[in-house]
């Protein structure tokens, strides 16, 4: 039974858990057959957006004037004639890129859109598409309980990173962060507790957390289950360009 007035959804200056409670549906303009929820945008202070796009049969995502990281979370998406996209694989697009997509069947997909800063001397990156299981994790910090998959290649070339991190139960990031990037973050499996600068959250699979630059941020797995999400972060530019 629904608590009228409840939720874990907290918003704060420099930081906001979004719960699925709380999500509102809206397509984006040029969408058929399908809407989005929108979990950071400029809005907030953002500086990237990033929404779930939730499909129905026959829906289609048109292409983004920005450059667009995709992660596909249940379904199949067709990205043009030969690349079809399963659960757990991921694209990215770059800047003015022509690419749309569309499904045949429900799906759902974790979408991040933002300007493509440029870097003299590296030419813009291209398309290019990948499976999450088929990329070796790296322990994080020596500690074999947490593992991290990078899914953008680590070029200079790309303004930001996307990674997932796997938390066996029990680990726990080994400090609190306090750092320049900002986060979007989407829980993908089980759950723990989350630090949001002074602010202690509990958080499981489907939750999505932005936080700002300098959003002190600490995370411990909590259950029978490993903890995974998926986390996008700027990278490899300038902070005072």
């Amino acid at each position: 039974m629904h608590e009228l007035g409840v939720t874990r959804s907290a918003r704060r200056q420099d930081h906001l858990l979004q719960t699925p409670d709380t999500f509102v549906r809206a397509p984006l303009p040029g969408m058929t057959g399908a809407t989005a929820v929108i979990h950071a945008a400029p809005q907030i202070g953002a500086k990237f957006m990033q929404y779930t796009a939730e499909f129905e049969r026959g829906g289609m995502l048109p292409a983004a004037a920005m450059q667009r990281f995709l992660y596909v979370l249940e379904g199949e998406l067709e990205c043009g004639e030969q690349t079809l996209l399963r659960a757990g694989d991921y694209a990215y697009f770059p800047a003015g890129s022509k690419k749309c997509l569309a499904t045949r069947e429900r799906a759902r997909a974790a979408v991040i859109e933002k300007p493509f800063q440029t870097l003299d001397g590296k030419p813009a990156p291209k398309f290019f598409t990948g499976r999450e299981n088929e990329i070796k994790p790296e322990t994080f910090m020596g500690d074999q309980d947490l593992e991290v998959r990078a899914l953008v290649p680590a070029d200079p070339c790309f303004d930001f990173a996307v990674n997932t991190m796997t938390y066996q139960p029990g680990a726990a990031l080994p400090m609190v962060e306090i750092h320049v990037m900002e986060h979007g973050l989407l829980m993908l499996e089980g759950g723990g507790i989350y630090r949001l600068n002074d602010c202690w959250y509990p958080v499981s699979a489907g939750d999505f957390i932005w936080m700002a630059p300098f959003c002190p941020q600490w995370f411990g797995a909590i259950g029978k289950r490993p903890a995974k999400y998926l986390i996008y972060k700027d990278w490899n530019r300038d902070p005072a360009a």
